[in-house]
């Protein structure tokens, strides 16, 4: 004859399975639904993503386009594209992610071995306008690295002081005279 206890015990624990199989099972088709409803949203984000990069590209080409059909000329000068690249501080790669072309075109119109299009010399033309932040916010819009090549022509700029090197140095008689300068100050406080 079995213990009473036993068999209890074995009662309660077959009841207690019984209600928890029915929660856990509800549970589960819940954390299924949510899970398939997660997922759909994934889909619709990324679609929707794709679909925002399209009509960024579309806008973006169509104000270049729209820049390149007006009536304005533009001239274009190699030193003064490289002038340009200079001052706002990017790489080639960087400045033609910027007008839609690559960096070897870049280098190719600054050498002066080919001149960019007309859609091209319009991008140009709306760069010439813009300063560093704007530059940054748009290379940023187009998914590159903003300020990577800017950090590094800024670094090299600078001298050990922390003060911007000058980038051209001066004449040999400019030097001279402010060597002579410099003598007739020191001459003028020890007298």
């Amino acid at each position: 004859m079995p213990n009473i206890g036993v068999v209890l015990k074995q009662e309660i624990a077959r009841l207690s399975r019984r209600e928890i199989r029915g929660e856990v099972q509800a549970m589960r088709k819940a954390s299924a639904q949510y899970r398939r409803h997660i997922a759909a949203l994934k889909r619709q984000v990324s679609h929707l993503e794709r679909e925002m990069s399209m009509l960024k590209r579309r806008i973006l080409k169509g104000s270049l386009q729209s820049a390149a059909s007006s009536s304005e000329k533009f001239r274009f000068v190699a030193k003064g594209l490289k002038s340009q690249r200079k001052r706002l501080g990017l790489s080639a790669a960087e400045y033609g992610r910027l007008v839609n072309v690559s960096a070897q075109s870049v280098y190719n119109w600054e050498q002066g071995h080919s001149s960019p299009r007309a859609v091209q010399l319009a991008a140009i033309a709306t760069l010439r306008g813009m300063g560093k932040r704007e530059v940054g916010k748009r290379l940023e819009e187009l998914g590159a690295k903003p300020g990577s090549a800017a950090k590094v022509a800024t670094a090299a700029k600078r001298t050990k002081s922390g003060k911007r090197a000058k980038s051209a140095k001066r004449s040999k008689p400019a030097r001279r005279a402010k060597r002579a300068r410099r003598s007739a100050k020191t001459t003028g406080k020890s007298a």
